[in-house]
């Protein structure tokens, strides 16, 4: 594997593993404001990203490559409100999709194809999330203040499961 395409998909380990931090964080704050479902969604984000990390991380090995464990660095969760914290979640989905496709600009400048046709996955993928994300935030918007229909938004998150990707 080209040593800088290499690192590239090392920093994205990073990130994805960040990504598992982060959402475990957020999980954590609904679980406190005891909003299980939201806590539910936010636990299979956890997994999910756990999952595209060790996708990554397992490819790399199988590709020959490094693993370079890096420090993964405290989240940060600026809002303290339902609607800001999934804010933050697209905002930080549109992140992961800007590193996705630099790692897929390096795959394509070193002309490893078997590296592209991996990462459309991935791309695929963020494609989905940042979707998900958007309609639940829609969802917050409608909802605006009502009690009710937030508590049966959370009923409704509660009944996300994780399902295990098959990536590449």
């Amino acid at each position: 594997m080209d040593k800088r395409l290499e690192k590239a998909f090392n920093d994205q380990i990073n990130a994805e593993l960040y990504s598992e931090y982060l959402y475990l964080a957020m999980k954590t704050y609904f679980k406190k404001a005891n909003l299980l479902g939201f806590a539910n969604w936010f636990d299979v984000q956890v997994q999910e990203e756990h999952a595209h990390g060790m996708g990554m991380y397992e490819y790399v090995l199988e590709r020959g490559g490094d693993i370079e464990f890096k420090a993964i660095e405290k989240p940060e969760m600026k809002a303290n409100d339902i609607l800001g914290i999934m804010e933050e979640v697209l905002n930080h989905e549109k992140w992961v999709t800007s590193n996705i496709n630099a790692l897929t600009d390096v795959a394509e400048e070193v002309k490893d194809r078997a590296a592209i046709s991996f990462l459309d996955w991935y791309i695929k993928e963020q494609v989905e999330e940042e979707a998900n994300v958007s309609k639940l935030i829609t969802t917050l918007k409608l909802i605006g203040d009502d009690k009710h229909a937030l508590l049966m938004l959370d009923k409704e998150l509660a009944t996300r499961v994780f399902n295990p990707p098959v990536i590449g």
